[in-house]
């Protein structure tokens, strides 16, 4: 009897251990709070689980795991499996994505920039660069185009961006300082409190982030038609993690971006949507740039700005130019183009 137990107990830890094998937990390291930003990465890890009973969680951390500016370099050593960053947080890491950051790129919706996005991703040159830190690009994080808050009077005319200090990233920083403004790459948890001490004159953010970080609860006034660009902002997995997957739980992974993504997008339109109550709530003014201070800002920042890009990359030894031709026919096929 006793011999019979003792193989009943060996059995049952051999299941344990069997269950314990085939089990997954990964980390996530995003930051802020949870937001429209972050919900593609909540939901991932909600289809995940769903799909596997449980079997393979994603935990999400919101800043325990790492700073956003180190992300990337938390993925390359394993520290975690997952993380988002923002390319203009590290420009010289992730050369090749900085094509989706340049100044007025003509991308007009969230559904285009998902399109441009992934077409990029999926190119060599950006698959080779990311390997380089050990790093798998899983989706994007789609944001609609920049706009700037800014307290006291309005900067409504391109001579008033002279000298202002402007929280701003990757190309929408070289397009601000292409007329003349002084633009500065502080972390977006910090952009309230340099807007709110005077580091800075005004922030340039999209909807989610001017409400997620409070900047919009120091402004006076809100451009709704600036849209310099936006800045591009990953989901990525640590290779080394994303290899080491059983297959079932690779699937589930793999098969749970595009939910997550539409689920990101119908989050983000429900947003969108009333915006123009918060700023009416917060006693924002809503300000409409003249199209004669918009063409001269494209003129002095878009072409410019793109040209030295190519330049610049090209030099580098990316295809810079066959890059920035991806993006372009996206969005030519994504409208119905011939």
């Amino acid at each position: 009897m006793n011999k019979m137990l003792s193989g009943a107990a060996i059995a049952a830890l051999a299941v344990s251990f069997v269950t314990e094998a085939a089990a997954t937990e990964w980390n996530a390291s995003v930051w802020g709070k949870r937001r429209a930003f972050t919900e593609h990465v909540e939901k991932l890890a909600e289809l995940v689980s769903e799909k596997t009973d449980g079997a393979f969680t994603i935990n999400v951390s919101y800043g325990g795991l790492s700073k956003p500016k180190e992300n990337l370099d938390g993925i390359e050593i394993g520290a975690f499996e997952m993380a988002q960053f923002c390319a203009g947080y590290h420009r010289d890491k992730n050369r090749a994505i900085t094509v989706l950051e340049l100044p007025f790129l003509g991308v007009n919706t969230l559904d285009e920039e998902v399109a441009v996005s992934h077409a990029v991703y999926g190119h060599p040159a950006v698959q080779e660069e990311m390997a380089q830190w050990n790093a798998r690009i899983l989706m994007t994080s789609p944001m609609p185009q920049y706009n700037l808050v800014g307290k006291g009077e309005p900067r409504d005319e391109l001579s008033e961006f002279e000298g202002m200090r402007v929280r701003a990233t990757g190309g929408i920083g070289k397009a601000f300082e292409a007329v003349g403004a002084v633009p500065t790459s502080v972390p977006a948890t910090e952009a309230y409190n340099a807007m709110q001490s005077g580091v800075v004159d005004t922030v340039a953010f999209a909807q989610h982030a001017h409400l997620s970080f409070g900047t919009i609860n120091e402004a006076d006034w809100w451009t709704a038609n600036l849209n310099p660009g936006t800045v591009n902002c990953p989901v990525v997995v640590n290779i080394d993690a994303y290899e080491a997957l059983p297959p079932e739980h690779r699937e589930a992974l793999d098969s749970s971006i595009d939910e997550a993504i539409a689920h990101y997008l119908a989050n983000y339109g429900e947003l969108l949507k009333k915006w123009d109550s918060v700023l009416e709530e917060k006693g924002v003014q809503k300000v409409m740039i003249d199209d004669a201070v918009l063409a001269e800002f494209r003129a002095k920042a878009a072409d410019p700005i793109r040209e030295q890009w190519i330049a610049d990359m090209s030099s580098q030894g990316l295809p810079a130019q066959e890059l920035y031709d991806l993006v372009q026919s996206t969005l030519k096929q994504q409208r119905g183009g011939n």
